[in-house]
């Protein structure tokens, strides 16, 4: 009787958790850029920032991307942020076949107090033109088609937005990619609803740093990233709650028609990036992500052994026990893959991937477990060759 009332619950729990994630990734479908109604205007000129640390890989492909925007007005400012790769010398090169483009070396150690890139941003921004309205910070693994700029700027007029920000094409080249960012995608937009996101009177905030369009005044009313934000590994995020706090409005849109981004190699590297902000990006994170680990292998883990232990009992048994737990095992399973493979759609994967979901979960709660470890026991996080021992109190910068 007590495993049946267990086995109950925990299949009604995974069922409904399913059916708010297939919500969820109908939201995904409706927010993304509708682009029947660009007018033809002036458009404001723009100064684009780029922040880049030790991105020999990616850093020619987003600048000279970024160099043939189809804009009128724009400038383009790389900031160097202390590479020690061949960033430098290609940033040169680049400069030497296009004058347009602006280098800012950072050359001296991390001042106290800030994060590498909120100090990077907040440097690039002191360099901009006085006369740019409009402040685009993109992230060097990013790819922009040349009619990115112009449309988002147009849309940011038109709808009265004070920050625009975009979710880019996912480009998933390993394995590892492939299972688990999908599944990452679905606890974000668990926890941070782009329906309430994108709601004014909501409290619920978001950005993607990799597209984060902001209105100058907006930018500077909040104290850009000089202020409140100088230590904020959550950058994004933290300039959107700041910037809706104050009155501004902000939207966030799927842009995969405008802008691709590829952002890890490998499982190292996206452990890495995710253990990184996993505890400090969560809201409420010290009563959420004990939670959240809790809950993942019960749902993600536990039904799969539950699933080969009932099977075998129904084999040996003949048929006469196990069932009702190989069932609603089963169940547990497939409602949670049918789920996955709904974002799977999203990122352009085929079928197969949804299959993926146990092992996406129990993997992903040990990068959960990482980054709660790092930040509550003050060792920190390590990121881009520094270390971040207060990664904790990130999520407290903006109330």
């Amino acid at each position: 009787m007590k495993q049946n009332w267990w086995l109950g619950a925990q299949t009604l729990i995974s069922l409904s958790v399913s059916a708010r994630c297939l919500a969820l990734a109908g939201m995904l479908k409706r927010e993304k850029l509708d682009l029947s109604n660009l007018a033809d205007m002036d458009l404001p000129p723009v100064s684009v920032i780029v922040p880049a640390r030790n991105e020999t890989a990616n850093i020619e492909r987003c600048v000279r991307s970024l160099l043939a925007q189809d804009y009128p007005d724009f400038e383009l400012i790389v900031v160097d942020d202390g590479s020690e790769d061949a960033t430098p010398a290609i940033l040169a090169r680049l400069r030497a076949d296009d004058q347009r483009l602006k280098i800012l070396t950072l050359s001296e150690a991390l001042p106290p107090g800030w994060a590498g890139k909120t100090h990077a941003m907040q440097r690039g921004f002191e360099q901009a033109r006085f006369d740019s309205r409009w402040l685009l910070f993109s992230d060097a693994d990013t790819y922009h088609l040349p009619p990115a700029l112009r449309t988002t700027v147009t849309l940011a007029v038109q709808e009265s937005v004070d920050l625009y920000s975009l979710l880019p094409r996912q480009e998933l080249n390993s394995l590892w990619e492939k299972i688990l960012l999908p599944f990452i995608a679905m606890g974000i937009t668990l926890q941070y609803p782009l329906s309430e996101v994108n709601r004014p009177g909501s409290k619920v905030a978001l950005a993607n740093g990799q597209y984060l369009l902001v209105r100058r005044s907006a930018f500077e009313k909040v104290g850009g990233y000089g202020g409140a934000l100088k230590n904020s590994l959550l950058d994004d995020r933290d300039m959107a709650q700041a910037i809706k706090q104050a009155g501004g409005r902000i939207l966030l849109k799927g842009g995969e028609e405008l802008v691709a981004v590829h952002m890890y190699n490998g499982l190292g590297e996206i452990w890495r990036g995710f253990s990184k902000n996993a505890f400090a990006g969560s809201r409420l994170p010290y009563l959420t992500v004990p939670l959240l680990i809790i809950a993942s292998l019960l749902m993600g883990a536990l039904p799969v052994g539950q699933l080969v232990w009932g099977f075998g009992r129904w084999l040996k048994s003949g048929g006469r026990s196990g069932g009702s737990l190989f069932g609603l095992s089963l169940a547990q399973v497939m409602a949670g893959a049918f789920a996955r493979r709904r974002f799977d759609q999203e990122f352009g994967l085929p079928p197969a991937y949804a299959l993926s979901f146990p092992l996406a979960v129990i993997v992903f709660a040990g990068v959960m477990a990482d980054s709660m470890y790092r930040s509550l026991l003050g060792r920190g996080v390590s990121w881009k060759g520094r270390q971040y021992a207060g990664a904790a109190r990130t999520q407290q910068l903006v109330k």
